[in-house]
């Protein structure tokens, strides 16, 4: 069965890579990411707060104190990071010459300064792409969503133009017209989108009155948000599309690229499983597409994306209004 697919003008044997992680920052799990047979690794990401130093990081903050009264308690220290930017770059040269499979960079930021300068620096590493993070929750009342908006657009105009990379976005949901914003972002040159971010929410301790952090690792069910936007954009604007979240399963990765993905990041399951999934993941889809009579993996993609859908519907508003009305007679 031929799983073949192409991610940011990038030709993979399948759909299956390792998004970013920790798991890059593992030589050795690198290596037998590899052995397993991840079709492309998506290195850990090197922080804006990383490049810019706590000086920046801190007058950053200040220029928004009303919408970060505490911030500065939480401002992440050098040991908070896997690595340096020095070590980082260094980390990709490594990568690059332990495997064989196409490596990507990763930015994490929120600003547009000199940190995207080291684009520039990951391209002379070695990455055959970057993926930018642009993980922000605005909280600023004053802050419009055009403002948050043009903020990452304009991000990612000042990398694609300090880079010959190929740049995909890895965006959250939360825009209040995510699929003009996407048109908008291909538009600055954005040659892929990744769906979705996730926020890490922090919680509340009642008896020590503290704020409290835990990391919670993804499971099936946050994938349906993702196969919604996979599916609207689909076939709609020139870019790859890139799953992130929520896949743990062959069926996962199948229903993602069945609304239209292009590539399948793991990250949660790789950390649960071992690098090792890859191959079961991509010999169990290739089994179930011999089984249904498929041809390839591209004649499944999009297949069942809002234009092809034999109910296009339920990826907007239908959705909602079928499932209460029907909710509402099994009562």
């Amino acid at each position: 069965m031929n799983l073949s697919t192409t991610y940011l003008g990038l030709q993979l044997k399948h759909p299956l890579i390792l998004g970013a992680s920790p798991v890059a920052a593992d030589l050795d799990k690198v290596k037998r990411a590899e052995d397993a047979g991840v079709a492309a690794i998506v290195m850990n990401s090197l922080f804006e707060e990383q490049i810019d130093s706590e000086t920046m990081a801190r007058d950053y903050l200040d220029a928004h104190s009303e919408s970060f009264a505490e911030a500065l308690s939480f401002l992440p220290g050098s040991s908070d990071f896997l690595l340096g930017p020095d070590a980082y770059l260094e980390q990709i040269r490594k990568v690059k010459a332990a495997v064989s499979v196409p490596v990507i960079g990763s930015l994490n930021g929120v600003t547009n300064s000199g940190w995207l300068g080291y684009a520039k620096q990951i391209a002379q590493a070695g990455a055959d792409a970057l993926e930018l993070n642009v993980y922000f929750v605005s909280t600023d009342l004053k802050e419009s969503s055009a403002d948050v908006e043009q903020r990452t657009i304009d991000i990612v105009r000042t990398v694609v133009a300090a880079t010959q990379l190929p740049v995909a976005v890895k965006l959250s949901p939360s825009y209040a017209s995510l699929a003009n914003f996407a048109k908008q972002l291909s538009g600055a040159g954005a040659q892929g989108l990744v769906l979705f971010n996730r926020f890490y929410q922090p919680d509340i301790d009642i008896e020590a009155l503290e704020n409290t952090q835990k990391l919670s690792l993804s499971d099936s069910s946050e994938l349906l948000l993702r196969l919604r936007w996979l599916a609207i954009l689909s076939g709609r604007l020139d870019v790859s599309l890139a799953a992130s979240g929520g896949v743990h399963t062959s069926e996962d990765a199948l229903k993602a690229v069945m609304a239209g993905a292009n590539a399948v990041q793991l990250v949660s399951a790789v950390l649960k499983q071992g690098p090792e999934i890859f191959g079961k993941l991509r010999d169990e889809m290739a089994k179930w597409l011999e089984k249904k009579e498929y041809a390839s993996l591209a004649q499944a993609r999009g297949s069942m994306n809002m234009a092809k859908s034999p109910e296009p519907g339920v990826y907007a508003r239908g959705n909602y209004v079928k499932l209460l009305q029907g909710f509402a007679r099994s009562v």
